[in-house]
């Protein structure tokens, strides 16, 4: 998930520099979202793991 939010990061960026403005607000949104949700999973995957252990 981590590296889908990179690649989007990434596809943003090049998108900026050549300026193709509408392609890189929507990759940066993406990679936003995929963040976001990578974030998440990943506080769930903490909090689910340290219940198993009690």
């Amino acid at each position: 998930m981590l590296n889908y939010a990179i690649i989007f990061l990434i596809i943003a960026i090049l998108a900026g520099v050549l300026g193709f403005g509408v392609i890189a607000g929507t990759a940066a949104t993406i990679a936003k979202v995929l963040f976001v949700v990578f974030l998440v999973l990943f506080l769930f995957s903490l909090i689910g793991g340290r219940s198993r252990r009690l």
